[in-house]
C-alpha cells in the first residue's frame, strides 16, 4: 500500500472539496430552473446533441456515465414530466432509443442559461486560461486512464 503524500493528499482533499461543492451549486440551479437533477440535465443534453435528437439507452448511458439501471430510472422520471421518451430501434428489435420530445428541448433551451451561468462564475471564471488548461489535460487523463475516450459533460 502507497499511501498519500502530504501534496497527493492536498490535491485529492482540494478536489473533492470543489466537485462537491460545484455539483452542489449545479444541482440547487437546476432544482430551483426546472426541477431536474445534473444527471437528468446532462441527458437532455446529450439528446440534444445526437442526430434527430435520440441515441440507443446503451450509447446514452456510456456517454452519460451512468448505470444502464440507473438510465431506466433518470429516463423513466423524464418520461413521465413528458421530456423523453423510449422508442423502438428499427435496425434492432430489442434495441431501446431515448427520445427528446419537443417539450424536452424547450426545458433544455430555458435551463441551459441559468446553468451556464453557475458553472461560469463558480469554476470557469474564477481560473485563468492556462489553469483551466491544465484542469483539461489532467480530467481527460483520468478519464482516459478508465477507458472514457469520449467528453461527456456539458
Amino acid at each position: 500500500m502507497r499511501w498519500l503524500n502530504e501534496s497527493e493528499m492536498a490535491a485529492w482533499l482540494e478536489f473533492v472539496s470543489a466537485s462537491h461543492l460545484l455539483e452542489r451549486l449545479i444541482e440547487e440551479q437546476l432544482k430551483e430552473a426546472s426541477d431536474l437533477t445534473h444527471p437528468q440535465y446532462e441527458i437532455l443534453v446529450h439528446l440534444a446533441d445526437a442526430p434527430d435528437w435520440q441515441l440507443r439507452m446503451s450509447e446514452l448511458a456510456r456517454r452519460v456515465v451512468i448505470t444502464k439501471s440507473g438510465l431506466t430510472y433518470q429516463i423513466g422520471r423524464l418520461e413521465k414530466r413528458g421530456l423523453v421518451e423510449r422508442r423502438r430501434c428499427d435496425s434492432d428489435d430489442r434495441g431501446i432509443l431515448a427520445a427528446l420530445t419537443d417539450k424536452g428541448m424547450a426545458c433544455l433551451k430555458s435551463t441551459a442559461p441559468g446553468h451556464v451561468k453557475v458553472v461560469r462564475q463558480n469554476l470557469i471564471d474564477v481560473l485563468d486560461p492556462d489553469e483551466l488548461a491544465v484542469i483539461a489535460r489532467a480530467m481527460a487523463k483520468v478519464r482516459h486512464a478508465h477507458g472514457h475516450h469520449e467528453h461527456t459533460g456539458h
